[in-house]
């Protein structure tokens, strides 16, 4: 949901700050690439020494490449396969930084390995919950089902909370730590609907289009008569 809407809302925002970006001769893919390094060292420095807020910072203003680039490529007139691939790689290298950084802390000065499992937890099911999509895709269907927790609300749960938390070291009561822990627990359930919702789409669409694909071809369905 937050990616159908907040996408358009920040690419509009975005806008001049891409053509800013093309008049002064950057490409599309040099975004896409530096905001990547920036996310992953935001994520990997900061989040595995418990500085969340300053991680979330830096993350935050890296992450927006991910709506730059494709603007940029847009305005510009040269989206191709290439950038969309680079694109899609990229941000799945972002996310595993992200939630590997905050497994890394658990493992580490947290002291939490159940939250580092959760975190992994969290890395995994994110990658495979990208991947039925674009399998599914690749074989011809069209997976046409919003997700409980996607991409978007990952990381805007996941770093809204981790830069709250964050705020402890400024004086805030330690209570707010609380935040992070809840926030990955919420995320690896949604994490797990939204897998199975997308398993569920495929295994419907599949047998549709199967049904379709026999029912053109003059043979019989599964379970009918010539």
């Amino acid at each position: 949901m937050l990616n159908k809407y907040a996408r358009a809302f920040f690419t509009r925002v975005l806008t001049p700050f891409a053509a800013f970006l093309l008049r002064m001769g950057v490409s599309p893919d040099a975004v896409t690439l530096i905001g990547t390094a920036g996310v992953v060292a935001g994520a990997l420095v900061f989040f595995p020494m418990g500085e969340f807020f300053w991680g979330t910072i830096t993350i935050t203003l890296f992450v927006f490449s991910d709506l730059v680039d494709g603007n940029m490529a847009r305005q510009a007139g040269v989206s191709s396969r290439w950038g969309a691939f680079l694109d899609s790689t990229l941000d799945r290298v972002a996310d595993a930084a992200i939630f590997g950084g905050l497994a890394l802390w658990y493992a580490g000065s947290g002291n939490d390995n159940a939250l580092c499992a959760v975190a992994i937890f969290c890395l995994a099911s994110g990658q495979v919950v990208s991947y039925t999509k674009a399998r599914g895709e690749s074989i011809g269907l069209p997976v046409a089902v919003n997700g409980l927790i996607e991409r978007a609300e990952r990381l805007v749960i996941t770093l809204v909370a981790a830069g709250l938390s964050g705020l402890e070291t400024f004086g805030v009561p330690s209570w707010i730590g609380v935040l992070l822990p809840i926030a990955l627990w919420v995320v690896a359930a949604g994490s797990l609907v939204t897998l199975i919702q997308r398993v569920v789409t495929v295994r419907r669409e599949s047998a549709e289009a199967d049904a379709a694909a026999a029912a053109a071809a003059g043979a019989p369905s599964e379970g009918g008569t010539p």
